[in-house]
């Protein structure tokens, strides 16, 4: 197929091009992979500024979505790509392989940079997003080789997915630290405050007066950001809350276990030990089921599972793409309804065909990079998540360009319980992202484009 990019896909190339490091804060659906390999192929083949390209990204996007992106245009069929992927020989054998790109998961980022020869002169990091935590292992691995790399460019849609501390660590892997400081501490002092905190314990932060306004300033010479309702012919979305409500009983042991932080049972108890654990429970005992303390499921109702039968029945034979929050929310699907998960390349390609009528996934698996959007049109959220990313993600995978129907997005919520809060939590991050978007968004002024 021939490329003939978008005004926006075009800016977007050319700032990849122009900054030795960038970010680009690319809604889901803008096309930012074709856009990157376009930016790639000018750099090696016209520019002469690159020659060994490393890709890091989710496991699922690193083995299908690159790949076919390459096969899908005809301009990048002539890039030779080699997936590190696999046991560490068959890994080793990729590395060995001449490729102009090289694509690894983000969990093998610290194999990659402790055990091999890190020679890549640029890199590419799809969902910047996930290298959000200093703690984490890839981020250290990566942050030690960041200064052999000549070019690195971070993709994400949600860059600061639960607050703007999350910002420091992706932003450091771009400039090494130039425009937020070396340190998170430095950082933390400078623009936040303690928020949450027990005596001398601190559990979060939030942001100083101003200091949005100011991080937003700090970052924008590098980051560009588009959403996708600016660009595209988006197709309608429709948010439904189908809301359920355990019986008496029911609800008094949901109740006494958010009092107690323990529901006693003769084969087994199901208790809490920290405010973490007790709203993992409480979301288990929403959905209908929650494990006890031996890891035995404990079922407690069945109002989800009951509506989740009314929304497929009310589909008319129409596809739809449940998520499930915990293995046993999809056991339960799968023993009242004939599903499918979404794992493979092959049931990627089955549901796109409408071979699949009922498909489920975990948003965290199918969340990022999967182009679902030719099998359906209705998302059934069973089990609400608290990451904005990942529910963002999940929603995406079938509300994007070259969906030509309506997407219809369902919550099956649990009236109350602490689902509603969840869904409140997502919506007061969503106004906490735009503002970060609309910080940094690229837009159109008499035929160019300014970053605001």
């Amino acid at each position: 197929m021939k490329y003939v990019p978008h005004e926006y896909q075009k800016y977007a190339q050319d700032f990849i091009i122009k900054h030795l490091a960038c970010g680009l804060m690319l809604d889901m659906g803008l096309g930012k992979t074709v856009i990157t390999l376009t930016a790639i192929w000018l750099l090696i083949f016209d520019y002469f500024e690159v020659s060994k390209v490393l890709v890091i990204a989710p496991l699922r996007v690193a083995q299908d979505t690159w790949s076919k992106e390459c096969e899908k245009w005809e301009h990048l069929n002539w890039l030779r790509i080699s997936k590190i992927l696999g046991t560490e020989k068959q890994r080793e054998t990729a590395l060995r392989t001449k490729a102009d790109i090289y694509i690894i998961n983000r969990e093998n980022v610290e194999w990659l940079c402790e055990n091999c020869k890190f020679d890549f002169d640029m890199v590419v990091i799809d969902e910047l997003s996930s290298f959000k935590s200093p703690k984490a292992k890839r981020f250290k691995a990566l942050r030690k080789v960041r200064p052999k790399v000549k070019r690195i460019i971070g993709l994400t849609g949600t860059p600061a997915p639960n607050s703007l501390m999350d910002l420091w660590s992706q932003i450091n892997l771009l400039d090494m630290g130039e425009r937020l400081g070396r340190f998170i501490t430095n950082y933390r002092n400078e623009y936040f405050v303690p928020d949450k905190r027990n005596q001398q314990i601190v559990f979060s932060y939030k942001p100083r007066e101003g200091a949005e306004e100011l991080i937003y300033n700090k970052i924008s010479d590098i980051c560009v950001s588009m959403k996708a309702c600016d660009y595209l012919k988006m197709p309608e979305r429709i948010n439904n809350v189908v809301e359920v409500q355990m019986s008496q009983n029911e609800e008094a042991l949901y109740k006494k276990l958010e009092r107690e932080m323990l529901l006693p049972f003769v084969d087994g108890d199901i208790d809490a030990v920290n405010a973490a654990a007790l709203s993992n429970k409480l979301l288990q005992m929403a959905n209908g089921a929650v494990y006890d303390e031996f890891k035995a499921v404990k079922k407690i109702h069945s109002k989800k599972l009951e509506a989740l039968e009314d929304l497929i029945e009310s589909a008319n034979g129409k596809p739809v793409l449940i998520f499930y929050g915990y293995k046993h929310d999809k056991e339960r699907i799968a023993e009242k309804f004939k599903v499918t998960e979404i794992l493979t390349s092959e049931d990627i390609t089955k549901w796109n065909k409408g071979e699949i009528p009922i498909a489920i996934a975990h948003p965290a698996s199918a969340g990022h990079g999967l182009n679902l959007q030719a099998g359906g049109s209705t998302v059934i959220w069973f089990s609400i998540t608290w990451s904005l990313e990942l529910y963002q993600q999940a929603n995406a995978r079938l509300w994007r360009q070259g969906q030509k129907e309506t997407v219809v997005i369902h919550h099956i919520i649990c009236k109350g319980t602490i689902d509603e809060q969840v869904m409140e939590v997502l919506q007061r991050k969503q106004t906490g992202q735009d503002a970060l978007i609309n910080a940094v968004r690229a837009r159109i002024r008499g035929g160019t484009y300014e970053n605001k």
